[in-house]
Parts: structure tokens; C-alpha cells; sequence
């Protein structure tokens, strides 16, 4: 009885419980006296912080689980499957994220189901909310399988493994169509936005922006999960995850720079502008700095710096988010800085990712039984292409 009262007194759940009620608050000020009463929203910046990190960078960060279940279930790299459950599982509570800032995010929530009925098929969010909607049912019969095993529903289970592959397919489609969608939604603003961020391949940027980051977010996760569920995933996966992360990043950076060149931005990099250190700040986190500690031999082989680097990306992923939403119009919408009922809500909606992410895997069989690594499979990759450093 002390002991589980001693739990029950330690700071983070305290934290946690304070912070969830305070947001329930906020929530309820919100729909009760509209969203100028919590934000700083206004009509000439109508778009804030919930977008650009409860929704984009929510959804983004969830493609680690379209990524690993690609691999696995239609490359057949079988190695990958002991972590293809939690990327699968944070990816679908990644796009519960996403509708839940929706829901407190846009003016008249009740209205949302008007897109099923009334058809825009001219508007870029027509295909973002019907692509949300069918993708977040096929991550649910994907992680569906756990429920089966838990429960012992071995009938239901055979046939979702004679469905796998097709609905993964399915799966990876509807992801990569509204991940780059998001990206074109941007793409109709060229005299509104600073041009070190505009772009008319933003949907491509977008694309590849959200691989890199659903990657590091699988090493993130996998930090985490060692941390506080006792479960460590092997070196040898997290590594063979980071070689794939660094490609992505190398191609991210060459076409970020290459559209810039073409369009003639490169003069703003070092303009004394209320832009330029934003820029520089999301380049050195996404780009610069992880690659920089996955290409040094001695840190990746490291718990803690793959850790390191894959937090940077997923922060720099989260700053290029908000750079687009709100520093790219800067200079046309007064101004804006979220409230400090926003950066409540936005922290809360992380919080009960982590709590019911703990909750389901301490409840569930989310993590595999994992293969002992190939001898030398370690650095195999970056040696055959002379990344070791």
C-alpha cells in the first residue's frame, strides 16, 4: 500500500493530472466563448500553433508508421517487424492527434462532417479529409492484429494476414497523397508567404520532410520505450533505421537548397530579416546537426546519440511546421504569437500520446520477439558507402 502510494505521489503523473484538467478548462472556455477567448488568432492570421504542431506536425511525425509497414509487409525486410507494432501505434494516435486539434482547432467543429457529403473535389483539404478519414481506419485494422493476439481471436487474426499486404498498400497510398496535399495547401499563397519558405514543390518537400521525420520518430519512440517500458529495442535495428534517415535528410536538403537556387531565395539566407534566424534554426535541427552525429561513427553507435539526433529532426521537423504556418507570413498577418492557452493545449495533446501510448504497451503484446543481429550488420551500411567517420 506505501509503495503504490509512493507512485502515485511522484512528480510526472502529478503533472500530467494537473496539466490534462487545466487544458479541459481551456477546452471548455474555448467552445464556450470561441477561439478568440484562449488564442491570438485573428483574421488575418487564422491559422496558429494547433495547425502547424497539433495537426501538420502530428501527421507528419506519423509516417513512421506507413514507412516501417511498407517495408516489412510489402519489401519483406522481416528484420524490421519487431517495430513495426509501436511505429504503427503512434502513427494511428499520431492521426487521433490530428483530429482532436481539428476538433478544437476549426471555428465550427460540428460542421466537419459536411466534407463526406457536400464534395469539393477543386479544394486540396477535400482530398486531405477523406484521405485522414480512410487512412486512420486502415492504421486501426492494422494495429487491430494486437487486439486479436491479446484477446486470443486467432479466426480474425489469419484473416487479416491474408489482407495485410493489400491494405497496407492501401495504407501507404492514402499516406503519401495527403501528406503531400498538406504541403499544396500552401502552394495558392506565393505573394503572401517569405519566399524562404514558399514554394511550388511543397508538396514534394512536405513528402520527404514527413519520411525523415516518421524515421526519427521510430528512433525516438524506441529511446523512450527503454526508458520508461523497460523494452530496448536492439542497436542493430535503430542503426539500420538511421542509415535510412540520413538518406532522406541528404535528399530533403539537396532539393530544399536546389529550390531555393532556382527561385533565387539564397540571397535571404543571410539577409537581416525577423526571418532569417527561424530559418537557420530549423536547417541546423533537421538537416545540419543529425546528420552531422549519424555520420560519426562513434556517437550513432550510441543509445544516446541516436537519441540526440533523432530528437533534432523531430524538433526540426516541428520548426519547419511552424515556420511555414506562421513565420512564413510574418510580415503580413500583424505579428501573431500563440497564447499561452495554446502551448497548453498543444503540450497536453503530447502528454496523452505518451500516457496512452504507456497504457496500451504495457497491456498489449506491441513488441515482437527480435532476431539476434548478422554478424557485422551493425555499420554494414554506412561502411559499404564510406559514411563511417
Amino acid at each position: 500500500m506505501i509503495k503504490q502510494l509512493k507512485s502515485l505521489l511522484k512528480p510526472w503523473p502529478i503533472i500530467a493530472a494537473i496539466l490534462l484538467i487545466t487544458s479541459f478548462v481551456v477546452a471548455i472556455q474555448r467552445y464556450t466563448y470561441g477561439l478568440g477567448a484562449v488564442t491570438n488568432l485573428t483574421d488575418q492570421s487564422a491559422w496558429g500553433l494547433w495547425i502547424a504542431i497539433d495537426i501538420l506536425g502530428g501527421v507528419g511525425l506519423a509516417a513512421g508508421g506507413f514507412v516501417m509497414a511498407t517495408m516489412v509487409y510489402v519489401f519483406r525486410l522481416k528484420k524490421f517487424k519487431p517495430i513495426v507494432r509501436m511505429s504503427i501505434l503512434t502513427a494511428f494516435l499520431g492521426y487521433m492527434i490530428f483530429v482532436a486539434g481539428l476538433l478544437i482547432e476549426v471555428g465550427k467543429p460540428w460542421n466537419m462532417w459536411h466534407c463526406i457529403i457536400y464534395w469539393n473535389i477543386h479544394s486540396p483539404l477535400f482530398e486531405v479529409a477523406w484521405c485522414v478519414m480512410l487512412y486512420s481506419t486502415v492504421l486501426f485494422l492494422e494495429f487491430s492484429q494486437v487486439i486479436f493476439e491479446k484477446f486470443g481471436w486467432t479466426k480474425l487474426q489469419n484473416i487479416f494476414h491474408k489482407v495485410s499486404v493489400p491494405l497496407i498498400i492501401i495504407g501507404a497510398l492514402l499516406s503519401t497523397l495527403h501528406q503531400s496535399t498538406l504541403g499544396t495547401l500552401f502552394t495558392v499563397m506565393p505573394s503572401r508567404m517569405y519566399p524562404l519558405w514558399y514554394s511550388p514543390i511543397l508538396p514534394i518537400l512536405f513528402f520527404f520532410s514527413c519520411i525523415a521525420a516518421g524515421l526519427a520518430m521510430v528512433i525516438f519512440e524506441s529511446s523512450l520505450s527503454k526508458r520508461f517500458l523497460q523494452h530496448e529495442t536492439p542497436q542493430h535495428l535503430l542503426l539500420s533505421v538511421s542509415r535510412g534517415l540520413v538518406l532522406f535528410l541528404g535528399i530533403f536538403a539537396v532539393i530544399r537548397f536546389a529550390d531555393l537556387s532556382t527561385r533565387g531565395a539564397l540571397g535571404l539566407l543571410f539577409a537581416n530579416a525577423y526571418e532569417t534566424p527561424f530559418f537557420w534554426i530549423e536547417i541546423f535541427l533537421f538537416i545540419f546537426i543529425p546528420i552531422a552525429l549519424l555520420l560519426n561513427k562513434r556517437i550513432r553507435s550510441t543509445p544516446r546519440g541516436l537519441f540526440i539526433a533523432s530528437l533534432c529532426v523531430v524538433l526540426g521537423f516541428l520548426m519547419h511546421r511552424v515556420n511555414v504556418v506562421t513565420t512564413a507570413f510574418a510580415r503580413v498577418n500583424g505579428g501573431y504569437f500563440p497564447s499561452w492557452q495554446e502551448f497548453l493545449i498543444s503540450i497536453s495533446f503530447i502528454t496523452a500520446g505518451f500516457i496512452i501510448v504507456g497504457l496500451i504497451a504495457r497491456n498489449f503484446p506491441v513488441f515482437e520477439k527480435v532476431e539476434p543481429a548478422a554478424e557485422g550488420e551493425e555499420e554494414e551500411g554506412y561502411v559499404k558507402i564510406g559514411w563511417s567517420v
